[in-house]
């Protein structure tokens, strides 16, 4: 009788830290946040860009690069081909996305691109273009050359390593140096999906240079987006989890130092954008990440933009820029701004391109 009251407390308790870890789930993934709609003026969907548009970066002459096509197992995707790099003119009126050719020995059946990062080398002005990718599951790093005469890009390098096992982002610092997130601690499923009701903090951000790969930074529920200060000074990073932006100082052995805790943004936020006259910070973000994962075409994500200003400071100010329930755009992860116009992309859904200029 003992043992039998002693195992049912047990079950009992189990039980509401069970119910507790749920409920927290749910608060974390903002079940049950309410969606106003707050439009930008002349938003068109971009033609052509209809299997997600995960990540984009824009070059100093307005050209936009695009990734497109992601396959995660734990988010819904509408394509069978193999994922595509997208390049697209903004000087050009007419927002004609064009698909970059991949030239050399590259296994492009098995491209599954993720976030993606420039670098340009001030030496010869060549363009490098990091792509995130998962082959299979698996997580690598990609490194071309951009050619953008003939929109073409030609693979220089793939990178591997034991730290870089769930990579979600990269930021470039050099031409083969760069940062990166890991969103998940484990890489098997179910502990991976259940890691935010564990409540683990276990995930990290990675320096890989030549000769020196190591972890910077740690603690993160699940690291997400990064990016850098437009003089490189600062790095940017989104702990999608905790619903914040830790800002960190680069040190002279690529070591980073937190100089705050975080800033609140007050949503699921995923990519970061550096606008590089303002160093403006700009979230393509889930308002309500329960309904992202839990994919229902007749009750669909919303989406969600978020400017920080003057991050640096004491007070930043964190605004919302845009936000729809989904009727327009399911699933926001990137917002990218440049003269007078922001492309918001999505996770599996289309992308965006909106009239800024009243907003800056």
């Amino acid at each position: 009788m003992g043992k039998l009251l002693t195992f049912s407390l047990l079950v009992a308790a189990l039980a509401v830290l069970l119910g507790e870890r749920i409920i927290n789930l749910r608060r974390i993934a903002l079940a049950s946040r309410e969606l106003v709609q707050n439009h930008l003026p002349n938003c068109v969907p971009i033609k052509g860009l209809v299997y997600g548009s995960e990540d984009i970066t824009i070059l100093p002459n307005g050209r936009a690069l695009i990734s497109t096509g992601l396959k995660d197992p734990m988010l819904p995707s509408f394509s069978d081909g193999p994922g595509k790099i997208f390049s697209i003119d903004l000087e050009d009126p007419r927002i004609k996305p064009v698909e970059l050719r991949i030239a050399r020995n590259f296994d492009v059946d098995s491209f599954n691109p993720h976030g993606i990062s420039t670098f340009i080398d001030q030496s010869d002005d060549t363009i490098y273009l990091f792509v995130v990718n998962h082959p299979e599951g698996r997580s690598q790093v990609e490194i071309f050359k951009f050619i953008e005469e003939d929109n073409t890009l030609e693979h220089v390098k793939t990178i591997t390593h034991e730290l870089l096992y769930s990579v979600n982002d990269i930021v470039a610092v050099g031409v083969e140096s760069f940062y990166a997130t890991n969103d998940h601690y484990f890489l098997q499923e179910p502990l991976r999906s259940l890691e935010p009701l564990l409540g683990l903090a276990w995930c990290s951000l990675v320096f890989h240079g030549p000769g020196d790969v190591r972890v910077v930074s740690e603690g993160y529920g699940s690291a997400n987006g990064i990016n850098a200060s437009p003089d490189q000074r600062h790095v940017y990073a989104m702990d999608i989890v905790g619903h914040s932006v830790r800002v960190l100082e680069r040190q002279e052995d690529n070591s980073l130092i937190s100089m705050k805790v975080s800033v609140d943004v007050g949503s699921l936020c995923d990519n970061i954008e550096v606008e590089p006259r303002t160093g403006d910070l700009w979230l393509g973000c889930h308002p309500n990440g329960w309904k992202l994962f839990n994919h229902d075409p007749q009750d669909p994500a919303g989406s969600e933009v978020i400017r920080i200003q003057n991050i640096l400071s004491e007070q930043p100010l964190v605004s919302q820029v845009y936000a729809d329930d989904g009727s327009v755009l399911i699933g926001s992860s990137v917002a990218a701004p440049y003269g007078g116009k922001l492309l918001i992309g999505s996770v599996f859904h289309k992308a965006l391109c909106c009239d800024l200029s009243q907003e800056i």
